[in-house]
Order: C-alpha cells, then sequence, then structure tokens
C-alpha cells in the first residue's frame, strides 16, 4: 500500500534518515519549514515541525538521531540549509520543544545555493560533530558544531519566525567554525564515507567525481586557509565533461552515491552517478584512469537524480529531469546493467520527482519521493 503524506507547501528537498535507529524516520524540506514523519507500514505520523522561514534547498541526518519507535528516549537531530545560504540545526526529543540553532550565515559561510549536505560518518564521536556543506559557490564547507574556541557569530538575529521561549538564542554558544576546500566549478552532491569521518565523496556540475579528505595536513593550506591536495581521486563521466567543455547550453544534471554494502576501503568500491541523459558506475579498486567500469542510458530528457538501495545493494535508482512524462523514476538492478529498468510513474504530467531516496527499513525496499505538495512512500515489489 502506498503512503501519503500531504505537506503545506511544494516540497523542495526529502531525506529519510540512513541510519538503523531512526529508520522510519523522514525529513520533508517546503516553503517555509521542515516537517519530520514517522513512517510505519499504514500511516505516516507528525513528529515535528521546525519553522525557518525560507525556502529549504538541503538536508541532512545526524547519527544521533533515534526514532520513537526504537527507544522512549528518542532524539530528532539533523541540519537544514536555507536559500538565503543559512545553516540550521534542528533538535527535538521527549523533553523539549522544537529548536532551531542557527549558524554559518553573514560572511563566515556560503554565498552560494547550498545545494547537499552531509554528516561525516565513522565510528567515533565525529559524526555529530561534523556536518559538510556544498554549494553552488564552488566551496566545500565542513563545519564544527562543537568548537573549542568561541568565534562570534556575525549575524546575532534570531530565526525568522522561531519562537524564543523554545530556541536558544544563537550566541548563548559556541559559534560553528569551517574548513573549506575550494574547487573550480560549482559542486552538486556530497556523501560521506560510511567507515570513516576524514573521506567525502564531492561531485560537480561538469562530470568530475573527486573522494576528498577533508583533514588534509593542515600545513598544506594556502595565505587563505584554503586546503590543497585534498583530492585523493578524481572520476569523470566523459560525455557529461566533453559537453561542458565544448561550452555547450544545455544545463547537465548531477547527482552521485556510494554503493554501501560493505565497510572496508577495498571492498566500499562503487560509485554510482548519472549525468545527462546517461548514468555510470565507477569501481575504485580498478581505476581505469577514473573513466566508468559500467555505463547505460537513462531518461533522454536526463536524469535528475542518483541513489543507491542500502538495503538491497543491486539495485539503484534514478528520477526524471523532465515533467514530459511525469513524476516517474526508473529502478535498476546492477547486476544486469543492460537490462531494461522497472519504471515507477508516481503522477502524470506536468508532475515530476524534485526529490526521493529509499528507506532503510526492513523488508521489500522502499522509496520515498517528493512530487509537488505530497511525500509518496512506495514499496518497489510485492510480498511473495
Amino acid at each position: 500500500m502506498d503512503l501519503h503524506f500531504n505537506h503545506p507547501t511544494q516540497i523542495h528537498v526529502l531525506r529519510p534518515s540512513r541510519d538503523t535507529p531512526a529508520a522510519d524516520l523522514v525529513a520533508i524540506g517546503g516553503e517555509q519549514s521542515v516537517e519530520v514523519i514517522q513512517v510505519s507500514d499504514t500511516a505516516c505520523r507528525l513528529l515535528a515541525t521546525f519553522h525557518i522561514g525560507t525556502r529549504i534547498t538541503a538536508l541532512a541526518w545526524s547519527s544521533r538521531s533515534v526514532s520513537p519507535s526504537t527507544s522512549d528516549d528518542w532524539l530528532i537531530e539533523l541540519a537544514a540549509a536555507s536559500a538565503d545560504f543559512g545553516l540550521h540545526l534542528l533538535t527535538k526529543s521527549p523533553r523539549e520543544l522544537e529548536d532551531i540553532y542557527p549558524f554559518g550565515g553573514g560572511l563566515s559561510g556560503h554565498h552560494g545555493t547550498v545545494n547537499d549536505m552531509v554528516f561525516c560518518s565513522g565510528w567515533d564521536e565525529d559524526p555529530a560533530r561534523y556536518v559538510a556543506t556544498v554549494s553552488e559557490d564552488k566551496m566545500l564547507m565542513v563545519w564544527d558544531l562543537y568548537p573549542t574556541i568561541d568565534i562570534p557569530s556575525v549575524n546575532h538575529s534570531p530565526t525568522p519566525g522561531a519562537d524564543l521561549g523554545m530556541s536558544p538564542f544563537p550566541s548563548s554558544r559556541s559559534q560553528p567554525t569551517a574548513y573549506v576546500i575550494a574547487f573550480p566549478h560549482p559542486l552538486t552532491t556530497i556523501r560521506a564515507h560510511p567507515a570513516t569521518s576524514k573521506e567525502f565523496l564531492v561531485t560537480d556540475c561538469r562530470g568530475s567525481v573527486f573522494l576528498t579528505d577533508w583533514r588534509s595536513d593542515p600545513d598544506e593550506a594556502d595565505s587563505e586557509g584554503v586546503l590543497r591536495h585534498s583530492n585523493l581521486i578524481e572520476l569523470i563521466e566523459p560525455s557529461a565533461l566533453s559537453t561542458a567543455c565544448m561550452g555547450a547550453t544545455k544545463q547537465w544534471s548531477a547527482s552521485i552515491d556510494w554503493r554501501v554494502d560493505t565497510i572496508d576501503m577495498q571492498g566500499l568500491s562503487r560509485v554510482g552517478g548519472v549525468y545527462g541523459n546517461k548514468f555510470a558506475i565507477w569501481d575504485i579498486s580498478k581505476l581505469r584512469g577514473g573513466l566508468p567500469d559500467k555505463t547505460g542510458n537513462s531518461f533522454v530528457e536526463g536524469g535528475r537524480l542518483f541513489r543507491w538501495c542500502q538495503t538491497h545493494p543491486e539495485y539503484f535508482a534514478i528520477s526524471s529531469q523532465s515533467p514530459n512524462k511525469g513524476a516517474v523514476l526508473h529502478v535498476h538492478n546492477s547486476n544486469y546493467i543492460q537490462a531494461s529498468p522497472t519504471p515507477f510513474t508516481l503522477r502524470p504530467k506536468p508532475h515530476f520527482i524534485r526529490d526521493f531516496d529509499f528507506l532503510v527499513l526492513s523488508g521489500i525496499p522502499r522509496i520515498a519521493a517528493a512530487v509537488g505538495r505530497t511525500a509518496i512512500i512506495f514499496r518497489i515489489g510485492e510480498d511473495t
């Protein structure tokens, strides 16, 4: 049975938690706010509403989050980016109401749209401490949410629409500090390495994918504090890169994801992405000069987003960039890469899927997709 959650505004970002203790939680970013819902087999229950006051452009779940279905001592913690380039840490627990902590505003943060964000991974305290953001301003910033030194915020105004009785004043804690890595082109996607807090996958709009170590030796920083030589590996999608180099005016999408079915670097070798009307899969253990190990055709009009399934890692899905055929996504089996994908049409045209991802709930894989003002949760198969 498909589930639907109706949002009061257009949904711009949708992000399920990828951690098992919060596997049934989904964050939804709209025009003014972030809603968190809990998904069961039969319904979607609203758990929290965080009023930000501007359009949400990116969301990221903290590994500290725990669902009410897992523990009575549950916790919602995630980060959100807004259209005014602001960043916000959002928390709620049984003992506290919705709390919105703004950071990264003024002159200290991004000056372009934040397209994606993610918390660090690994098994130490770092996952909940560091959150990384990528932007159209060509910057990767890794934010220390609990710095050992206090740098006053440039912007001391409260969050728009926030209730000061339920949210702390921004200066009540040390302002997060940022480590900055510059890239040559606007950045679209970032993913954390699941086994370490040091490395990210970052992709730009021109067909390049970088495995980046943001904790490179600080002695290699230049006079402006920008880290150099931090990219360990660079992968390329040839057709997208050649089109960009030729100065074509067509706007290419660029979306990547990490296949997470083993935790060691040798085994964790598959990276998938969609660039324009082609998808590519790279095997990091066999670099081949950065070229894809496998490629295939996606939507003629161009693919928008690429997502691996975390619970059944042989599957990945791609959504269409165009509303010409409605809100459609294709589910592929990587074991049969040249086989025709399974199409799922959620709504007729002129609707399209603005965002989607797999849930990490057990059983038949489920996808949460944002179409207009509705979040749709559906299975990609049936019980047999």
